[in-house]
């Protein structure tokens, strides 16, 4: 049992638990050595047992560990301490697909088509390196709060390889995204992986897993034999481009797939343009193992094609005797790996649903049909099951196990959701600060403002949960501060003078030029003109033009003449008369 506190290989101190799977436990930690958080994966049950499992796990990690990619999770370690193997990859504070689905029920066609190309790109880039993935499904992939997402497990997932389907504790999650050719015992290829991304797709479009079943080989036949349900039909404003991809992707024929992530990925940044907006469904140029649903494209009538179509036909008899044969074969694992081991055992029982029952009364319904009560118990969160009651077993209710057999009761520690209210107008840190005693995570982030009049310093504006709503203590809640930022003024509205014009450029950092243009209709030295549009935020460094009104120059007097002006010249008096 790994612990707070705990260090692995003296390096990897556990700070908590934060995911459990059918494979392994993933913790986070601490590595002591380089100061950095990680996330630390540790193998459990029987895998950890299986000695050629482990070599050739510690064998692929390593291999997987070369892989740099922005949408792949890093691998930094693998080793084996006490017994337990382990590896120490990149931290990511995000969440699975999964539960993105979940929560959700399905995403937007745009987050799809984003989606999909950074993983198409990450596939691509291990295809590149000759690396298959094998399991690829919503659970393995982690989705951060800015949409990038990042794929992991590539160690695990090629150390099963096809042996999978006899790993009971994670078959269920991976046969929904498991190829025919791995369902009937053939080899992977990149073609698998394609495959694996188309029903990837399809959930995401849909919030639903195409093929379902009650086991695990119930849903393998039908991987083989049935025709992919049209996203279309579920979902009429999904185009008729995007359903293509789906299509040739999750081809049962793998000649009728892409020939590479990189061929899907260029369909996919091109299915929503103009040109793509009235594409016909596609056809299949194989045969799809006589699939009623499946048509077959028609082809030139050369002899090249003559030839082709025979030798299809004889694919396609091919074809349906190797699924005849797989289903068969799969009915055969189906009984070596759960019934026949039943058969040795001697008589066996269902373990029953004591869901809700106290661990008292849960141990002794347990006992009175001939089943041992381990004493360890597991604890985890549930919402709707009160603390301390029992949540279910393990093995789960109406699971066959050997008269005698050990059950584990798994007992609930109540809800870890929190009902939220209106924190608007209260302090941040402070709420940040009860909220993260409780086991919370809370993150402050800053949204600016151009106006601080009714807003108090390091209060909360906004908040990413509205009141009412339940978070859990996976759940990221954000709160929003005022971030206060400036604005140019109107100064030629609000007739700003030359002088206090300055003393702004100067106090916000602002370089201004100053022109003066003569003007009436003004006031001498008010600023008339501006080439910063009023209401635009300031930043320090930028440049500012104004014109400022000059008073206009008088206009000059005209000068006086030094000779007199004809109204001035003296008239001649009488007596200047000249004597006769």
């Amino acid at each position: 049992m790994i612990v707070k506190g705990q260090k692995i290989n003296d390096r990897y101190q556990i700070l908590r638990m934060i995911g459990e799977g059918g494979m392994a436990n993933v913790y986070l930690a601490h590595d002591i050595i380089l100061d950095r958080d990680v996330a630390v994966k540790v193998l459990r049950g029987d895998l950890a047992g299986d000695e050629k499992f482990v070599r050739r796990f510690q064998r692929e990690a390593i291999s997987a560990s070369s892989l740099s990619h922005p949408n792949i999770v890093e691998m930094y370690d693998v080793g084996e301490d006490n017994g337990s193997y382990f590896i120490v990859m990149e931290y990511v504070d995000g969440k699975t697909l999964k539960n993105l689905i979940k929560r959700r029920g399905h995403l937007t066609l745009s987050e799809v088509v984003d989606t999909m190309l950074q993983l198409t790109s990450a596939i691509a880039c291990a295809h590149d390196s000759y690396i298959i993935h094998r399991d690829i499904k919503p659970q393995n992939v982690l989705i951060l709060d800015d949409g990038t997402v990042k794929i992991t497990d590539f160690g695990i997932a090629m150390a099963l390889g096809s042996n999978e389907l006899t790993q009971t504790n994670s078959v269920m999650g991976s046969v929904h995204y498991l190829p025919p050719e791995q369902a009937n015992g053939s080899g992977s290829t990149i073609k698998s992986d394609i495959y694996s991304l188309g029903i990837l797709m399809f959930e995401l479009l849909t919030g639903k897993i195409p093929f379902k079943g009650d086991n695990a080989v119930e849903i393998a036949i039908k991987q083989m034999k049935e025709p992919i349900p049209s996203v279309c039909k579920i979902n009429g404003e999904i185009p008729q481009s995007i359903e293509n991809i789906i299509l040739k992707a999750c081809a049962k024929n793998p000649k009728n797939r892409y020939d590479s992530v990189t061929e899907m990925r260029r369909d996919i940044s091109q299915a929503l343009s103009a040109e793509h907006a009235n594409d016909a469904r596609i056809v299949y140029e194989y045969p799809e193992q006589d699939l009623e649903e499946t048509k077959v494209m028609a082809l030139p009538k050369n002899k090249k094609r003559q030839k082709e179509n025979k030798d299809d036909k004889k694919t396609n008899k091919a074809l349906k005797i190797t699924a005849i044969i797989a289903s068969m074969l799969i009915i055969l694992l189906a009984f070596i790996f759960f019934l026949l081991p039943m058969i040795r055992n001697g008589k066996s029982v269902k373990v029953p649903d004591v869901s809700n029952m106290t661990i008292k009364q849960a141990t002794d319904y347990l006992k009175e049909r001939g089943l041992k009560v381990e004493e360890k118990r597991q604890k985890k969160y549930h919402d709707k099951i009160d603390k301390n009651m029992v949540i279910e077993t393990d093995p789960g209710k109406n699971a066959k196990v050997k008269k005698g057999s050990s059950v584990t009761l798994i007992i609930s520690k109540g809800t870890d959701k929190l009902t939220l209210e209106d924190y608007t107008g209260k302090n941040a840190e402070a709420i940040k600060k009860t909220l993260e005693a409780k086991g919370f995570v809370v993150v402050i982030e800053t949204k600016k403002v151009s106006d601080m009049n009714h807003v108090k310093e390091g209060s909360i504006i906004e908040q990413s949960h509205q009141k009412g709503e339940k978070i859990s203590k996976d759940d990221i809640f954000t709160l929003y501060v005022a971030e206060f930022y400036v604005v140019y003024p109107d100064f030629v509205k609000e007739k700003w003078k030359e002088a206090d014009a300055k003393d702004f450029c100067n106090k916000h950092s602002i370089n201004v030029t100053i022109t003066y243009e003569e003007t009436s209709s003004a006031e001498e030295g008010v600023v008339i003109k501006q080439n910063r549009t009023a209401g635009v935020q300031v930043f320090s460094g930028a440049s500012l033009q104004l014109v400022v009104a000059k008073k206009p120059a008088p206009t000059p007097s005209p000068t006086p003449s030094s000779s007199p002006t004809p109204s001035e010249t003296p008239k001649p008096s009488a007596s200047a008369d000249p004597v006769s």
